[in-house]
């Protein structure tokens, strides 16, 4: 008995030993390959939601189990958290385990109070909340896509081979029973070319829910800008895939699920020739088999009517057009209008119904016949899609409804013409107002206050509320409508999702946007994300709070860079100076101005990690009692130091060992030193 204890406490010794060497200071671990803080409130600290946090963290790694999976929750009621982990299928356990304690750890460092969060490495994922829905899904929930910025040299060949190739193995992954869903494979495409795949569920799905999971996140490719491309990611909660023209997988065996039947039972000896016996036996035997086929054949019947009627209701629900094509007339007629009648409305694009020249073509007034006052977009003619993805991305964007968005009411198709014909707002755009220097006087420090919250609560619903995730890439004040009540609309909301960006090693080399606006980040290496309209709507509030251009801000005879001047004073305690002069006689005005001057010094840090997102400025501009973090230095245009490896959104999967010139033909996963700008889309 003795010996034992001693054999218990040794292999504790050794576990807790081992187990302390493998904790590591969130500071000193790899930066996770992708992550987010939701949205879903905040917690407290040493609170009962915390302590549930900690506990559920601590089993979920501990409880993974030999196929790379767990899955708990931990709490009741307000308090309660629930997680799920999720380790590709070629990742030893004990790999797996450090994997995921490393994202805990990273994701507490990452979003310290958040109660939901998502994090990964390439071997690994771990998402926890506050919300079971997580736990509770058995479908396909959209969280990230990745791409290789490399285009396939003949897309349409390697498009079907993969597809063919991802088919094959989402076969082969559902058949994997109670063990892992998970299979990898290769095909040849175009000039030899080979393509290697991953696909995976998580285990506990059943063989139905787990091809269905796969199978609508197939479904999400023509929306993925991975298409046509040399590499491709996309994940979900409960699914995900992979493909590349390099491995970038370990081959493994897989245990086969056990077989149906008795095929395993062992023959006694001796027994082999005998023959079976009659009589009540063969009673016995012809009832078991009628009550066998009576219950096979009422639970496929059974099947039958459940599939029916999940059809019917998919019928029913064919307006969630966000993972459909337009292959339903009805549906793209419903949102088309016939040119000789957007003509006839705007009298044949007369320059008196001329609103004003966008950056992707002029705009005009129009009347409908039903008397409806509508703005026309007449779009540039240097669109790189066709009608079918036009129709597709435009009926994306009119379903998206905020209240703070100019509501897109559908398009125009007529040949070379493309229109997009949006409602009308009266008070055309902030511009017209903010700099003119009788109508500024209108913008009331109340009126103004509600535009700043208004817009961003729209980049808001952009950025993470909506069914796609848009980053806007030109907000700016003549961006921003105003309509009878001076409430702000953002106009040109998913513009640069109707037009095709040539892109090149993950830069883009045509520039959405209005410099001046533009992060630095995009303006000089063509790298955007959440954190490029964080950076426009900072400058576009220190132009409201001033009441003066960015470009061209007038101090006394003296003309200034906005930023500059805003953060020199703001340094020299005199952030006051930067006031438009109608303010500066209320102190408590004044003392309200300077607190939005502070959020917006923290929206144009030129370090992208340091701005908040769109959430947090909408809280921070919320609640005066929230204090703020002290900014940084903002961005200059006048600097070139500008890293690229401070993209929000890095390559996934770095290879620093292979030679620069073979990582620049491999995915974004395999290249440190190249630039990426991954657009994710969390959900």
């Amino acid at each position: 008995m003795t010996i034992a204890i001693q054999r218990v406490l040794l292999f504790l010794f050794l576990h807790i030993h081992v187990h302390v060497l493998n904790i590591v200071s969130a500071s000193q671990l790899p930066d996770l390959r992708y992550s987010s803080c939701g949205t879903n409130g905040n917690y407290t600290e040493n609170s009962a939601y915390q302590n549930n946090l900690n506990s559920l963290l601590s089993s979920l790694s501990s409880k993974i189990d030999n196929n790379g999976f767990s899955y708990a929750s931990d709490g009741q009621s307000a308090d309660k958290v629930s997680g799920i982990v999720l380790c590709r299928g070629d990742v030893e356990l004990e790999q797996c385990r450090i994997c995921v304690n490393n994202i805990a750890q990273k994701l507490l460092q990452l979003c310290p109070t958040q109660k939901r969060a998502i994090g990964g490495y390439d071997n690994c994922s771990l998402q926890y909340s506050n919300d079971s829905f997580i736990l509770e899904t058995t479908s396909f929930s959209l969280q990230y896509y990745f791409w290789n910025p490399a285009n396939a040299t003949k897309p349409e060949e390697f498009n079907q081979e993969r597809s063919k190739l991802l088919e094959n193995l989402r076969d082969r992954a559902v058949d994997g029973g109670s063990s892992q869903k998970y299979a990898t494979g290769n095909a040849t495409g175009p000039d030899i070319q080979s393509i290697y795949a991953l696909v995976q569920c998580t285990p506990d799905l059943s063989r139905q829910s787990c091809f269905n999971c796969l199978t609508d996140a197939y479904g999400t490719l023509p929306r993925c800008p991975c298409l046509g491309k040399t590499g491709g990611r996309i994940i979900g909660i409960r699914c995900n895939f992979r493909y590349e023209i390099s491995r970038f997988f370990v081959d493994v065996a897989l245990e086969a699920p056990p077989p149906a039947g008795n095929d395993n039972k062992t023959v006694p000896t001796g027994t082999e020739n005998k023959t079976p016996p009659t009589g009540k036996d063969d009673k016995t035997t012809r009832t078991i088999i009628i009550i066998v086929v009576s219950t096979v054949t009422i639970v496929i019947l059974m099947i039958c009517i459940a599939v029916i009627l999940i059809r019917r209701r998919k019928r029913k629900l064919v307006n969630e057009i966000q993972s459909t094509s337009v292959d339903d007339t009805s549906i793209a007629e419903s949102f088309q209008y016939d040119f000789s009648a957007i003509r006839a409305a705007t009298d044949d694009f007369s320059d008196a119904n001329k609103l004003g020249e966008g950056g992707f073509g002029p705009v005009y007034k129009g009347k409908l016949p039903n008397r409806q006052e509508v703005a026309v977009k007449r779009l540039s003619a240097d669109s790189g899609q066709g009608d079918l993805e036009f129709k597709n991305e435009v009926m994306l964007v009119a379903r998206l409804q905020h209240r703070n968005l100019v509501r897109l009411l559908g398009f125009c198709l007529d040949g070379t013409e493309r229109l997009l014909v949006y409602e009308f707002v009266p008070n055309a755009s902030l511009d017209q107002f903010l700099f003119d220097p009788v109508k500024r006087r209108q913008l009331d420090w109340e009126r103004r206050s509600k535009i700043i919250g208004g817009v961003a609560k729209g980049i808001l619903y952009l950025h993470e509320d909506s069914r796609l995730r848009i980053i806007h890439r030109d907000l700016k004040a003549s961006n921003v409508l105003l309509d009878e009540e001076m409430n702000p609309k953002i106009a040109d909301f998913g513009m640069a999702r109707l037009f095709t960006l040539d892109e090149t090693q993950g830069n883009t080399s045509r520039i959405v946007g209005t410099y001046g606006y533009m992060a630095p980040e995009y303006a000089m290496h063509g790298q955007f994300s959440v954190k490029s309209d964080v950076f426009s709507f900072g400058v576009l509030v220190l132009e409201i709070l001033s009441g003066q251009k960015n470009t061209c801000f007038r101090n006394e005879e003296s003309v200034e860079d906005l930023l500059s001047y805003a953060w020199t004073n703001w340094q020299q305690g005199t952030a006051a100076n930067l006031i438009d002069p109608m303010f500066r006689g209320s102190s408590g005005l004044v003392r309200d101005i300077k607190r939005y001057i502070h959020i917006a010094l923290l929206c144009v840090q030129e370090n992208i990690g340091d701005r908040p997102t769109m959430a947090a400025v909408v809280l921070m501009l919320s609640s005066l009692s929230l204090s703020l973090p002290v900014p940084s230095g903002p961005a200059y245009y006048t600097h070139n130091d500008i890293n690229p490896e401070i993209s929000l959104i890095k390559e996934y999967n770095s290879r620093s060992s292979e030679p620069r010139e073979l990582a620049k033909n491999k995915s974004i996963s395999s290249s440190r030193n190249e630039a990426s700008i991954t657009e994710l889309y969390p959900r």
